[in-house]
């Protein structure tokens, strides 16, 4: 999901590091490092495993402690000698050979000596392929640990996808510390927007990113190449994550509190044809179906042929009832008539299928307004297409107009390679999206949540979080 904004993202923080770096240059105030160059993506993962690596190091505190505390029952100057020969990566070794018995403080010195001595002759005449393989080992823990502040994550299974994450080389530092300035966010801003916009994304949301990424930037001190990096994710996953989050009861709270006023919850589906929309009607009906409420469907859509007969499919497939009416009937009839059996027969949910209409269309408009004074929906839900970028945006501002919509659903959302609407459409028109279309089935449909979608922006490809583990 979403490529096409993450290659963009990755792009602005690429560009300003090649600026800072080149101006260094011509400065004279660079030096190369030793340490490995972090990418883009890099970063969110070690967000998450931080607190997976402080608990693996406090972890390791008390097992140093101990083994340090085995090697000091003596003090005899032999035995010092033997722990730092030794060295740190060998306690975990010596916890097995040491094993025995502390002295008696009766013994005489010269007992002591000589009990010593054949300890001492046991660590030092090893197996020589033992000692080879201890001392190998030795050396490489060495050099990881040397390598640790460039390589945050220490889990033994992660080091494949640590060496895909970061670059053998590029690590630079500043022997000056440089200072991010407007001058050298001016083009680089400049072609993120473009870039925004190229992705369909809102004209008011590109700018809205770009001056909040600007705000984040300027005055930034640099010490170290990957500080760019990092700074530069951390000021993008902050503008999106602004853009995205608009505050809104979901549709399933909204259930529960109707129900407890013994009442459906009402929600009327609008938006032009081929988005989706019966297909969507039918994923929430089996939706809310597993969650052990009972949903109605109305078929108020009496105008297109084959609607009714459409609609009658999903509701035959998922299993939930259908109220219709003949073609060419009234819709707000339909609806009114949906709800009426839901409150007669106790059913929680009542789902108002209408006809697709352009929003440029003045009478199936007015139509749309009919039915909402009859049914009196909780809920009126734009569903939109994703692929169509800016054009589900700006549909959604059109309908919003017309009619005050409660939320949107986007369909088609795992195939969107550009993420224009999905950044977008909430922002425009200030609410929330409520649900995702994730496949053609009816178990894939997802809640939204900003905190995933943030993730699905901001991951490396491949990476995606599948709906029934969200």
């Amino acid at each position: 999901m979403f490529e096409s904004l993450k290659k963009k993202f990755s792009r602005t923080s690429d560009k300003l590091e090649e600026e800072l770096i080149e101006e260094a240059q011509e400065e004279n105030n660079l030096e190369e490092e030793s340490g490995k160059k972090f990418s883009f993506f890099s970063f969110g993962r070690k967000d998450k495993k931080e607190e997976n690596d402080s608990e693996s190091d406090v972890a390791e505190i008390p097992q140093e402690v101990e083994s340090i505390q085995e090697t000091d029952t003596s003090d005899d100057e032999t035995s010092d000698d033997k722990d730092e020969k030794s060295g740190f990566w060998s306690f975990g070794k010596k916890s097995s050979d040491n094993k025995e018995e502390p002295q008696e403080e009766e013994e005489s010195a010269e007992e002591i000596q000589e009990e010593e001595e054949p300890k001492k002759s046991h660590f030092w005449s090893r197996n020589k392929e033992e000692d080879t393989e201890e001392s190998e080992e030795a050396d490489e823990k060495t050099e990881e640990k040397k390598s640790r502040f460039w390589s945050r994550n220490k889990d033994n299974d992660s080091s494949e996808e640590n060496d895909e994450d970061e670059e053998p080389s590029g690590m630079f530092s500043f022997i000056t510390a440089k200072t991010i300035s407007e001058k050298h966010l001016e083009d680089i801003l400049w072609e993120l927007e473009m870039g925004l916009l190229e992705g369909d994304v809102a004209m008011e949301v590109a700018s809205a990113v770009v001056d909040s990424v600007k705000d984040d930037l300027v005055g930034r001190k640099i010490k170290r190449s990957n500080d760019i990096t990092e700074y530069t994710y951390n000021a993008l996953r902050n503008a999106v994550a602004e853009i995205i989050d608009i505050p809104g009861k979901s549709m399933t709270e909204m259930i529960e509190a109707k129900k407890a006023q013994g009442e459906p919850l009402v929600v009327m589906f609008v938006g032009i044809n081929g988005t989706g929309k019966t297909t969507t009607i039918g994923k929430l009906a089996n939706y809310y179906l597993k969650k052990g409420y009972t949903p109605v469907i109305a078929a108020a859509d009496t105008f297109r042929a084959g609607a009714i007969e459409q609609v009658n499919y999903h509701a035959d497939k998922v299993g939930v009832k259908l109220i219709k009416h003949q073609k060419g009937s009234d819709p707000a009839a339909v609806a009114f008539d949906a709800v009426e059996h839901a409150k007669a027969q106790g059913k929680e949910l009542v789902l108002i299928d209408t006809a697709g209409r352009m929003q440029t269309n003045t009478n199936l408009m007015d139509e749309m307004k009919k039915i909402k004074r009859v049914a009196k929906p909780d809920l009126l839900v734009f569903v939109g297409d994703a692929l169509t970028g800016n054009d589900a945006t700006q549909q959604a501002s059109k309908f919003n107009e017309a009619i005050d919509l409660d939320g949107v659903i986007l369909t088609k959302a795992d195939a969107d390679s550009k993420g224009g609407a999905s950044l977008s459409i909430g922002y425009v028109i200030k609410k929330p999206i409520l649900f995702l279309g994730m496949g053609q089935g009816y178990d894939d449909i997802k809640e939204y949540d900003a905190d995933w979608m943030l993730n699905q922006l901001f991951s490396e490809s491949g990476e995606e979080v599948n709906i029934n583990e969200a």
